[in-house]
């Protein structure tokens, strides 16, 4: 008998306490969020948090979290996309966002797409000075991602190609601006690749493992791998990751364990399911849940602490059990072949993104997230092992 016991706190010791989180709403009036972003805007030392809303871009400053616009309007049609990053060193993030959403027209670059770098004001509350960039039709989605030779690259991904009718047609061009050296200067461009249709999202993961270390780029025709060192990379060479062929609308590489990847998608594009890729030579796929519905948000942290990550996803439309919202999957082995749900939000986030990072400085990873329907944006405060 105290054998057996022995042996049951043994097997309570392996497993994580549950993950909890403490959720505040800091904008219940939001009009779409279509992308958020995370980082320090006013060089306080603090992450703050950016919104591509539907007309407007926005941050709520760390603390207060009171909306500040700083650019709206750019264009005829909505913005859809933002991404935030220190390039220069300063402390303070530059933002570059996406607008003209308008996915029917895949030909006409004036009527659909655009790139803008928002060169900012002296006081950041103020509007920031939008610069133009050459863009193709569709713009969806972008990163900044810092390349194998140490400089840093805005890559946009289109939705379609151009032309392209139904996922059919000429190849998503998958595009690299180098960030200058004078941000008035010339924005060389460069294409990754162009033989992907209906790319959704994309990931970037930087790893010392070189063959792990690039762009995972979540389509039609599953998951691709563009390398670190890009630009040395023929265009349309993007390579396939072997078993994982099924269309993808969205892409996030984790840390199973120590050099060990896996790959979180969900699937397909605007999907019902969560799912995990084991990566060995052929990846092993791991159904997390297939009960969501219209799947558009997708990250991958360590929120318990633990040394691997755990998946957290969100859609936008009710699911097999009639409700929208956020979970959090945790595996429950080693390996990684199971893995268990928990609640974040339990019908009260029609999610349409989310970012991850520690907000304020207690080491572990908060949630942010945006609400089509439900028009809100939240925190999702880690209180997790308290």
């Amino acid at each position: 008998m105290l054998f057996v016991f022995f042996i049951s706190w043994l097997i309570g010791l392996a497993e994580p306490a549950p993950p909890q989180f403490r959720e505040q709403v800091i904008d219940d009036d939001i009009s779409i969020g279509y992308g958020i972003a995370l980082g320090d805007v006013d060089g306080d030392g603090k992450p703050d948090v950016l919104l591509a809303d539907k007309k407007q871009i926005v941050w709520y400053r760390n603390g207060d979290w009171k909306r500040r616009v700083i650019a709206e309007n750019l264009t005829e049609h909505d913005n859809v996309c933002i991404a935030a990053q220190d390039i220069n060193g300063d402390g303070k993030v530059e933002v570059a966002v996406g607008a003209q959403w308008n996915p029917s027209e895949t030909s006409n670059a004036d009527q659909s797409g655009a790139v803008f770098y928002l060169k900012r004001s002296a006081d950041p509350e103020q509007m920031w000075k939008p610069v133009r960039l050459p863009h193709e039709p569709t713009t969806h989605r972008m990163k900044w991602v810092k390349s194998a030779t140490g400089e840093y690259y805005l890559v946009v991904l289109p939705l379609h190609g151009r032309g392209n009718k139904a996922g059919e047609g000429e190849g998503v061009k998958i595009m690299a601006y180098k960030y200058p050296a004078n941000e008035n200067d010339e924005w060389k461009t460069y294409i990754l690749d162009s033989a992907m249709h209906l790319t959704h999202n994309f990931d970037f993961k930087a790893s010392s493992n070189e063959k792990q270390s690039g762009l995972y780029v979540a389509g039609k025709e599953g998951v691709k791998f563009i390398e670190t060192n890009f630009l040395k990379q023929a265009v349309g060479k993007a390579t396939t990751i072997r078993g994982i062929e099924q269309g993808a609308g969205e892409v996030r590489v984790g840390d199973l364990a120590a050099g060990k990847n896996f790959i979180a998608t969900i699937e397909p594009m605007h999907g019902t399911a969560v799912v995990v890729y084991l990566t060995d030579d052929n990846a092993k796929r791991i159904v997390l849940d297939d009960g969501i519905k219209e799947g558009h948000a997708l990250a991958v942290s360590d929120f318990l602490g633990v040394g691997s990550d755990q998946v957290v996803a969100g859609w936008r439309s009710p699911g097999k059990e009639g409700k929208v919202g956020v979970k959090l999957y945790v595996k429950k082995d080693a390996g990684g072949t199971q893995w268990q749900p928990y609640w974040i939000d339990n019908n009260g986030m029609a999610c349409e993104d989310i970012q991850v990072m520690d907000l304020n400085g207690d080491g572990k990873p908060d949630i942010v997230a945006s609400g089509r329907a439900t028009k809100n944006l939240k925190i999702y405060w880690n209180v997790s092992g308290k």
